[in-house]
């Protein structure tokens, strides 16, 4: 059965997490904090990681980058009420590979891990071809597969809530590797004026 780590120091949340694991196939492990996390994760290498961002003993921040250091491709998706894309690209750059906000909601979360699951065995594969896992700093090269596939399947330009739906993956992800895509000039930005309020930016593959 597939062992998914949960690493939070509330154990409301902890619990809630574990029974969602378990009505959805796979077996949760839990740790309090991220030093016994990290011990978890040696002695029995989940195939995903699920971390809260702020614990005693050691933080999200430098559990993420220390399960990273120990395993080149695990998912690691984080816990976090701080939606500020300041903070996802902080985790991002550690090595994360997603977000779930709190408070969680049972379908969000399923959809979460088992999309996460896949780039993870994505990784894996990767790994094993010794293909680059990470693109650069902060940009995984499986889940820029994901969101690279899904844009070139598309004839309109979409919005990062259109693509963030579609893909199961966390606004704040998307919105950077959208701009990773930008720079590269694989993606092009189209300002949607509309009708009321701001304009708004729509992403489209660049054919």
């Amino acid at each position: 059965m597939t062992k998914i780590l949960v690493i939070d120091d509330d154990a409301d949340i902890r619990y809630t997490i574990s029974e969602i694991c378990r009505f959805g196939g796979w077996e949760p492990l839990v740790a309090a904090n991220g030093q016994e996390g990290l011990e978890i994760f040696r002695l029995n290498r989940p195939e995903l990681v699920m971390v809260d961002y702020h614990m005693p003993v050691k933080d999200g921040i430098n559990t993420v980058r220390e399960i990273r250091e120990l395993d080149g491709w695990v998912p690691i998706l984080v816990l976090t009420v701080d939606e500020r894309q300041e903070v996802a690209d902080n985790f991002l750059d550690q090595g994360a590979t997603d977000f779930a906000l709190k408070p969680i909601k049972a379908p969000d979360l399923i959809a979460r891990i088992r999309i996460n699951l896949q780039i993870g065995r994505l990784q894996r594969q990767k790994q094993q071809q010794q293909e680059e896992v990470f693109v650069t700093k902060g940009i995984s090269a499986s889940t820029l597969t994901i969101i690279e596939d899904y844009l070139k399947a598309q004839k309109e330009a979409l919005t990062i809530e259109e693509i963030t739906k579609q893909v199961s993956l966390a606004y704040q992800t998307v919105h950077r590797y959208l701009l990773y895509l930008v720079e590269e000039g694989k993606v092009v930005i189209e300002c949607d004026y509309g009708k009321v309020g701001r304009p708004r930016n729509r992403y489209k593959w660049n054919r």
